[in-house]
């Protein structure tokens, strides 16, 4: 053997035993950091024993002496599951992103700030009941308790990191009981937002006119627009939009870099350059606020004369942006009643931060949401004293001059990591937060010297209680009872469909929507002058008033007194075609009929799944559970049937258009995941619809407007007018052709040549990103959880994409949650999934192992009394 030899052998051998060491210290790690299941451990501040157990579909059941214990135990697990999840959405909410991500979330934080989430969410638990506040307190001292004083490890994320949770677990503050109200606040901030929408026409009509503004974004069917003012008219009047020349206000404000940010230091800038990397995702999530397009859900009832049964069936489906972990944790909460809590027994799927059990069932009932998405956001132009840049303008009494009031300001400093601090100075007006002081986009598009944006939302307001009506909707044991606990339910809004086991079936909006009063001739579907008062909100909706459909039995006569005749008449309406169809179902579709009394919103979604839905309920005159489960799978998109003509008789010269027009032949409009044809329509109406917005609005419009909407209604009228305005050049028909050359193309770069070959799942992977690390190229494959899928926007088993992502064009980023389906009948018999798994501990087992079932649309068991435990914990005072 050679001396050469001898060495490579040595060195290959320290490499193996170094491998070997390394591997044995990454298993050890890998075990610290899984949560204990088994035995005996403590938790400070418990009455009681409690006895923790987690069932063959690994729900968790938490079975304690007193309501308190229970909220403290469900604290402990959400810490032991899911403490990455708790501490990465508490620095979201309080805009401390940039402490460990650095500047690149900057944005963000700033944003969150501005809103005041934690001040909002302090004053909302001034307000609280006693009750609800030791529910609360006991949560986070759960929270606290484990994450202080656990042996347990922490997840990789907090060591990659540099995070230490446990000093601030030790003083209270990791979780807080301000932090659940603030998380039941940012739950509304995702579905419950239009001012996205507001800005989109705003930015739109710089370009359009008010009646191109309509085509872009039509109303409802059946419906005019909900703003009567010439838009386009009001705002060239008014002069809001900035001129090319000038700098706006926040730019000149803008701090000067220092020598560590104008890119010298090469440390410097690595660091800013994983910062920008980190921060894409919360960044990209952040761009999406204010926006309702594609956040939907699915639920149905059906009543017991319509089921195999005799007894109701309910399904329900919220679609979520997918993440890993999940935004769900599925448990039982089990107490007697205590002094001042009542009795709980039920299960389903709890939101880490929040103590109570958000959709699931319990012995008597069980219970569904969808998202109204009333407009519950107004965005007001605030004009600026051009003597006095510290005021804005307000009211006036009739024929005198223009009145001017100071704007409110808070000071806000933001520890940025590398940076040191960043002083940001948060300016409100009578409506609400100043959004122009942290959007990029308003700057852009607005001359701030004279004008800026300010927020009116609902969910900010003192009363807001949603997290009251949670915990009381818990021991709810009846409809009537379900439907009174939630009159406390204020934000987001939510479609509520619930059955009890003696077969009472009810649909209910519950939440808080304002009032607009008849001279307001935008409603809120745009940006508002915010010095007249006709634009200002005048009231809510009753809760007696919102729309409400009861099967089989009238409402109780103590339940809606307050009812107005004309909401009562047109919940008579709606209850009486109901009994007919013997269902109810909602699909974030419009919730009323024409005869409702009251303004809730002109942004439903299209009404393509509700009709899909419709159509499955009414074909089977006596549903089963299977039958349920059936509906949930569907992946024929009505929208993609409407369309398909076009491309099926579309002329092409593209070398691949005569396979793409043979795998298109006989398509259904099924989007499976294992066929071509899915796949081409999808991106024929990307190319389609990204030309005709170029054509019209311009790229940098484009880029900012599309993806996030996918504009598909206003496509199919223009291709039904063959409107030249949108298609262009030669019609409607010469774009199509342009659009499926261009198509093809884009396809055969990314899939290859073999048009047989090419995969819609393949294209469209339901894709669960981590925060943060989906963005580090080397991690995501490990943190991330991805699976082939079907379905597309408007399917029932929804599969929405974005479109503004180059990467992934067609992944799967908005779907099902979760899915579950209740028995009335035998509610031990109800079954449930979603997509990744209870640990959010990527080296756990546990952390997606529920993903394969769920893109089968498989489910496990949710019972109150499972045959076995696959674990038992005693968990000592």
């Amino acid at each position: 053997m050679t001396p050469l030899t001898r060495i490579s052998l040595a060195v290959l051998g320290l490499l193996g035993a170094a491998a070997l060491a390394v591997g044995a210290t990454t298993a050890v790690y890998a075990l610290r950091s899984q949560p204990q299941m088994q035995g005996v451990t403590h938790l400070d501040g418990l009455g009681a024993a409690v006895h923790i157990q987690r069932d063959a579909a690994d729900v968790t059941h938490i079975l304690a002496q007193t309501p308190l214990d229970a909220f403290k135990a469900l604290g402990m697990v959400h810490a032991q599951e899911r403490a990455w999840q708790l501490e990465f959405n508490r620095r979201v909410m309080h805009g401390t992103l940039s402490e460990v991500l650095g500047p690149a979330t900057l944005p963000t934080d700033k944003l969150l700030r501005t809103l005041g989430i934690r001040q909002a969410a302090e004053r909302q638990w001034q307000g609280l009941p006693t009750a609800a506040q030791a529910a609360l307190q006991a949560y986070a001292d759960g929270v606290n308790s484990f994450m202080a004083h656990s042996q347990q490890a922490l997840t990789p994320e907090f060591l990659a990191l540099g995070i230490d949770p446990r000093a601030a677990a030790r003083e209270g503050r990791f979780w807080t009981p301000t932090d659940a109200m603030g998380w039941a606040l940012m739950m509304a901030l995702d579905l419950g937002g239009n001012w996205g929408n507001e800005f989109a026409r705003l930015s739109s009509l710089q370009v359009l006119d008010t009646e191109r503004l309509w085509q872009l974004f039509p109303a409802y069917p059946g419906e005019p627009p909900a703003a009567t003012a010439d838009l386009a008219q009001l705002y060239r009047g008014l002069g809001v939009y900035a001129d090319s020349s000038a700098t706006p206000f926040a730019k000149n404000a803008a701090a000067k870099p220092t020598a560590e940010s104008d890119g010298v230091n090469f440390y410097s800038t690595l660091t800013r350059a994983a910062s920008t990397t980190l921060a894409q995702a919360v960044n990209d999530w952040a761009h999406t606020l204010g926006e309702v397009d594609g956040k939907g859900s699915n639920n149905w009832v059906v009543a017991g004369s319509h089921t195999h049964s005799g007894r109701p069936l309910l399904a329900n489906d919220p679609h979520l942006g997918l993440s890993a972990p999940a935004v769900w944790y599925f448990a039982r909460l089990q107490s007697p009643a205590a002094v001042g809590q009542g009795e709980l027994d039920v299960t389903g799927a709890t939101l880490p931060g929040l103590p109570f059990v958000v959709l699931g069932r319990n012995a008597h009932l069980a219970w569904g949401f969808t998202n109204t998405a009333p407009d519950v956001q107004d965005l007001y132009l605030e004009e600026i004293n051009p003597d006095n840049p510290a005021q804005y303008r307000v009211p006036a009494p009739p024929g005198q001059p223009a009145a001017w009031a100071d704007f409110d300001t808070r000071e806000e400093i933001i520890r940025v990591k590398g940076q040191g601090e960043v002083r940001h100075t948060v300016r409100s007006t009578r409506h609400g937060p100043v959004l122009s002081d942290a959007q990029a986009s308003h700057t852009e598009l607005l001359d701030t010297r004279r004008f800026v944006l300010a927020l009116r939302w609902s969910a900010l307001d003192a009363d807001n209680h949603t997290v009251l009506a949670g915990l009381e909707g818990n021991r709810a044991r009846s409809v009537d009872e379900l439907l009174h606990a939630y009159r406390h339910y204020h934000s987001p809004m939510q479609n509520v469909v619930v059955a009890d086991v003696q077969g009472h079936v009810a649909y209910k909006a519950a939440g808080k929507v304002p009032v607009r009063g008849p001279d307001n001739d935008i409603r809120g579907v745009a940006p508002s002058p915010g010095w007249e008062r006709r634009y200002d909100w005048h009231g809510w909706i009753p809760y007696a008033d919102t729309p409400e459909v009861r099967l089989g039995e009238p409402s109780s006569p103590t339940f809606h007194p307050d009812t107005t005749p004309a909401a009562a008449a047109a919940r008579h309406t709606a209850s009486a075609q109901a009994q007919q169809r013997g269902w109810l179902a909602t699909a974030n579709q419009r919730i009323h009929g024409t005869d409702y009394p009251h303004f809730i919103t002109q942004d439903w979604t299209y009404p393509y799944r509700q009709q899909r839905i419709e159509t499955l309920l009414q074909a089977t005159p006596r549903h089963t559970r299977e039958s349920m489960q059936a509906l949930q799978a569907d992946e024929l998109s009505l929208a993609t049937l409407k369309l398909l003509p076009v491309l099926q008789n579309t002329p092409s010269d593209h070398p691949l258009a005569a396979a793409a027009q043979q795998a298109l032949a006989h398509f259904d409009g099924v989007m499976r995941a294992d066929h071509a044809a899915p796949l081409i329509f999808s991106a024929w109406a990307d190319v389609f619809t990204r030309q005709a917005l170029v054509r019209t609005l311009g790229e940098t419009k484009t880029k900012a407007l599309y993806g996030k909407r996918h504009f598909r209604t206003a496509m199919e009228d223009a291709l039904a007018r063959n409107d030249g305005f949108w298609c262009g050049e030669g019609g409607c028909a010469a774009a199509s052709s342009r659009a499926l050359a261009t198509a093809l193309t884009e396809l055969q770069a990314r899939h290859g040549p073999r048009v047989d070959q090419w995969r819609w799942g393949q294209a469209h992977p339901a894709v669960s990103k981590h925060q943060p690390f989906s963005n580090v190229k080397l991690l995501a494959p490990a943190f991330e959880v991805s699976v082939p899928s079907g379905g597309d926007t408007f399917t029932v088993n929804v599969g929405q994409f974005q479109l503004d992502n180059p990467a992934q064009p067609y992944a799967n980023r908005h779907a099902a949650s979760l899915r579950a389906v209740y028995d009335l009948a035998d509610l031990e018999k109800s079954v449930f999934i979603y997509q990744t798994g209870q640990s959010g501990n990527v080296l756990s087992s546990r952390y997606r192992d529920m993903s394969a079932a769920w893109a089968k649309v498989q489910y496990r068991p949710l019972q109150l009394q499972p045959s076995r435990w696959t674990s038992s914990l005693q968990v000592l005072p």
